[in-house]
């Protein structure tokens, strides 16, 4: 069944055509992702299709009464609510009934009158219709699995990433039919990532999403569309089918530019002749060649997968050097007494749940944070390149290409140098986006272009805090392959289990409570050594509590044979119980009968009642007494 139909869709930002005449559905129970690069619409048709605002031409149709819910990239949440009010305020039956619920309690508690005492039993009845009574603890339990523990803290005090959990949290309490989320794992730890994976995967919802994690893309969906050129290309399976059947769609790509670029000359020799007096045939040649020219244009600002790397600036012999470094914030121990040599060519992934610490011990290590005991001493000739959470703050005017061209006019490379423009375009900021103000980029854009500034720097140490949120899969791909060339040191904090696994040789692993162990693989090598360890110590758990239990009822065994007086009080019951079994069976026809008076009901059932209550003593008393028979 078709919930969401798109038709002919066509979107204009500025000058910029994000797509045009594009039509596609969404079924129910279909689980789509959309893939896009940043900057080509991603979040601009999202928003069409959950009715935030219109596109320039076509339509969104929807089935009647479908319930949708969006989560958007950055949500919006009113000041001056609490969390729990947020949480709470949604158009979900049970909280519907919840807040009606309330109401009517109070008023019945301040007017004992008929009127509030039916309108209480209907808010009850409500309550118990849609399940009302645990949904409280349905919330709190996804609320927790988000990291959210204060129900009532202000929202007007929460952090971007805060914000995103509880606006992620109020879309699942939805339970809608539909789901459209922007980036849902923004700002997750990879626990919770791994805790939305499952949950999405098995609730039985229909599902767009926009992500760049190639797992979770992997584990929940199975259905891609791909915006590319202002087309849509949809794909069935996830991410690793994706790949192949995209590498087939581009050789074929490939195949047809070159035809076409013989036919595009050919018929650029007979535009130039300029002959005279067209006739309509000519005229049709004519639009034809300018159809095709626009055509080939198009194909030619795709991406080239060529390699690339900077030209770093030198590194000395000594890198740099943490000798018992500690840290802590109050009565929370953040690092204890870690100590590491960084050596040429090191790639370190950092990991570890939100709060562990993992961008304090980034800021320590650039000196932007004091430690409280111990060393860290960075060699003379390391040049740190820092990119932070947030990405860099730009001023909002400058046009695009001047903020590049004030860092450097060139970028050094391997194998001789690149133009600021041309850096630009193969990381994805097109020539037409270079000459527009940083204002009117994407939220994704914005966080590339802080990237490639401090890439254009020549760094020989990176230290990356979340690099990977808001890019989009190409400029990962970009991303990972220039870290796995670069030869100098990168310290990286990423919640993307892909990425981790691409570009970390080994991993920092941050737990909280001031341990930090030095794993020698990547993350999926991590999380099979932890599974392996977790199960050797439940095992050593269930083995030292087997032997206890044995014993104890061995000794109980001994200690607790039957006396002579319960011996007859068992047998006893084996006649008292039959006695009762009868007794309970001649009342119940006697009550099914039909022939009782209004009176001899009632005395029956009396009895009935009494009979069944020494019954269930009986038998309560004889399963005592049997197990030590």
């Amino acid at each position: 069944m078709n919930l969401l139909l798109a038709e002919n869709l066509t979107h204009t930002v500025g000058e910029k055509t994000l797509f045009r005449n594009i039509t596609f559905g969404i079924d129910q129970g279909q689980k789509t992702a959309l893939i896009a690069r940043n900057g080509t619409g991603k979040t601009t048709l999202l928003n069409l299709l959950a009715g935030i605002e219109p596109p320039d031409e076509g339509l969104v149709s929807k089935r009647n009464g479908l319930r949708m819910a969006y989560l958007p990239q950055n949500p919006p949440i009113p000041a001056g609510i609490t969390v729990a009010e947020y949480l709470f305020a949604g158009d979900h039956p049970a909280t519907a009934a919840m807040r009606r619920y309330e109401v009517c309690l109070e008023l019945y508690r301040k007017d004992h009158s008929t009127e509030t005492e039916k309108a209480l039993e209907e808010a009850t009845t409500l309550m118990d219709v849609h399940q009302a009574w645990d949904f409280e603890s349905r919330a709190r339990e996804i609320a927790d699995r988000l990291g959210i523990t204060q129900f009532d803290q202000l929202a007007d005090n929460l952090s971007g990433g805060q914000r995103k959990k509880v606006a992620l949290a109020a879309v699942l309490l939805a339970e809608a039919e539909f789901l459209i989320l922007d980036e849902p794992t923004n700002h997750l730890d990879i626990e919770m990532t791994q805790w939305l994976e499952s949950y999405l995967s098995r609730e039985k919802m229909t599902l767009l999403v926009v992500t760049h994690d190639r797992y979770f893309l992997d584990a929940v969906c199975n259905d891609l569309i791909e915006l590319d050129g202002g087309k849509i290309y949809r794909y069935k399976g996830g991410y690793s089918e994706f790949l192949s059947r995209r590498e087939e769609r581009m050789a074929a790509d490939a195949a047809w530019r070159e035809k076409a670029m013989n036919l595009y000359r050919t018929e650029l020799e007979w535009m130039r002749r300029m002959p005279q007096a067209r006739a309509t045939k000519a005229r049709s040649r004519e639009d034809a060649f300018y159809d095709l020219e626009e055509k080939l244009q198009r194909q030619g600002d795709k991406h080239s997968d060529r390699g690339f790397a900077v030209n770093m600036q030198r590194m000395g012999r000594k890198i740099l050097e943490m000798n018992n470094v500690s840290k802590a914030f109050g009565d929370l121990t953040i690092l204890d007494r870690f100590s590491y040599t960084f050596k040429r060519g090191d790639k370190i992934g950092v990991v570890g749940r939100n709060g562990a610490g993992k961008t304090t011990l980034l800021r320590m290590i650039m000196g932007k944070l004091a430690q409280d005991s111990g060393t860290i001493d960075a060699g003379e000739t390391i040049a740190f390149g820092y990119f932070e959470q947030d990405g860099l703050k730009l001023p909002s005017h400058e046009r695009v290409i001047d903020l590049v061209k004030a860092i450097a006019e060139e970028v050094k490379t391997g194998d001789g140098s690149m133009a600021a423009p041309q850096f630009l375009n193969y990381f994805g900021i097109g020539y037409d986006v270079q000459y527009a103000p940083y204002s009117q980029l994407s939220g994704g854009e914005r966080r590339k272009l802080s990237l490639l500034i401090t890439l254009m720097q020549n760094p020989n140490f990176l230290i990356l805090d979340e690099p990977t949120n808001d890019l989009d899969i190409q400029t990962l791909n970009l991303l990972e392959d220039f870290l796995l060339d670069f030869p100098g040191c990168v310290l990286v904090v990423s919640h993307d289990r892909y990425f981790l696994d691409r570009v970390a040789d080994h991993l920092f692993v941050l737990d909280g409570v001031g341990a930090l162990k030095d794993f020698p693989g990547n993350y999926s090598g991590y999380r099979e050594w932890k599974k392996e360890q977790e199960r050797q110590a439940a095992e050593e758990l269930k083995n030292q509590t087997k032997k206890p239990e044995v014993e104890s009822a061995r000794q109980a065994k001994l200690v607790s044979k039957p006396t002579w007086a319960e011996k007859k009080e068992y047998e006893q019951l084996i006649i008292d119980i039959a006695r009762l079994e009868k007794r309970k069976l001649e009342l119940s026809d006697c009550m099914n009968s039909g022939t009782g008076s209004p009176d001899q009901l009632m005395g029956w059932s009396t009895v009935y009642g009494e009979v069944v209550a020494e019954l269930d003593t009986c038998e309560l008393r004889w399963l005592e007494l049997d197990e030590k028979m």
